[in-house]
């Protein structure tokens, strides 16, 4: 692959175009500050005017969101996984239908499962604009977002329709549903039985990965994250791995995966038969199967980074007990 075609597939983060039209909420006070950000794949945006920097995705879609302190992003649920891991700042997840059946905060490196059919949300509970990075199941997100009834609603108050499409319709700006196509309906009490409210004592030991036990698990070796026999058993259409300096060896692999590198922290050399770049935090690089690179930190000092490949399992609610 030559140079060009690969500075194409990296995508850095200085230069990350953010979207804060793209969710239902963009309205609601208390969420109408937030960013959302779409690196490889369209992710689950509800809106048109979303910038989608690589549009090839590799079985799986990568997101951000970046948000203020006391910036909250509205209960919600998804039909395939969502993992987050902090970037930059101090966060707070919670989950269940009114957001009260648990909680977890994660510090910056942390990562989290979030268990598929549950509700939850976010919040920047830091004292910085916090930078969450997103991996999202499937090459199409799972289909959308499904929404708590009452973030439907308050929206509606706000002047925002969610169209049965998927698709926001802004009546303070003078838009309207078309005649043919009607509103996302509600979730009814029937339905919302089907959305588990879960313990901490089920979710926080099975889905979250704290930055320490990676770094010290990734002493020689790649730390498995996620996958069949990781830290967080779970088989959702892709693997995650953590990388330090002490991981790789500088020497030249291939794969038949598709192989996301999405910097966490220090500086990498990415080189392969084209020519070589340097990967600085909050970086996202797609590299393609067969291509023929290496891997080896740029400077001394920390450093660390998330590795995904795609994998044969399908993308959809296939937690692991």
């Amino acid at each position: 692959m030559n140079h060009e075609d690969m500075k194409k597939r990296i995508v850095r983060y200085g230069e990350l175009i953010p979207c804060r039209t793209a969710f239902i909420d963009t309205h609601t006070p208390g969420s109408n500050l937030k960013e959302n950000f779409s690196i490889i794949g369209g992710g689950v945006s509800e809106s048109s005017g979303q910038h989608v920097h690589i549009r090839e995705t590799p079985g799986f879609n990568i997101g951000a969101a970046g948000q203020p302190p006391k910036c909250r992003n509205s209960l919600h649920s998804h039909r395939t996984a969502e993992v987050f891991w902090v970037l930059k700042g101090r966060w707070r997840f919670f989950w269940g239908r009114s957001g009260t059946a648990g909680e977890v905060v994660l510090e910056e490196g942390d990562i989290f499962n979030i268990p598929t059919g549950i509700f939850r949300g976010f919040e920047n509970i830091g004292q910085k604009h916090g930078m969450l990075m997103a991996i999202l199941g499937g090459d199409d997100a799972g289909g959308g977002v499904i929404w708590a009834p009452q973030v439907i609603e308050e929206a509606r108050d706000h002047g925002l329709i969610l169209a049965e499409t998927g698709r926001l319709y802004d009546t303070a700006k003078g838009e309207r549903l078309p005649d043919s196509v009607g509103s996302m309906p509600v979730l009814t009490e029937r339905e919302l039985k089907e959305f588990p409210e879960l313990p901490v004592s089920e979710v926080v030991p099975a889905y979250v990965a704290r930055h320490w036990d990676m770094a010290a698990l990734a002493s020689g070796s790649p730390a498995k994250v996620i996958g069949g026999d990781a830290m967080i058993v779970d088989r959702p259409g892709f693997a995650v791995d953590y990388l330090t300096g002490s991981s790789v060896t500088g020497e030249h692999y291939t794969t038949d995966r598709h192989e996301v590198l999405m910097v966490f922290e220090g500086h990498w050399r990415l080189e392969w038969e084209g020519g070589f770049e340097i990967l600085a935090p909050g970086d996202t690089c797609a590299v393609p199967p067969c291509v023929n690179r290496s891997l080896s930190p740029a400077v001394s000092g920390e450093n660390g980074l998330f590795r995904v490949r795609n994998t044969d399992d399908p993308a959809g609610p296939t937690r692991l007990s």
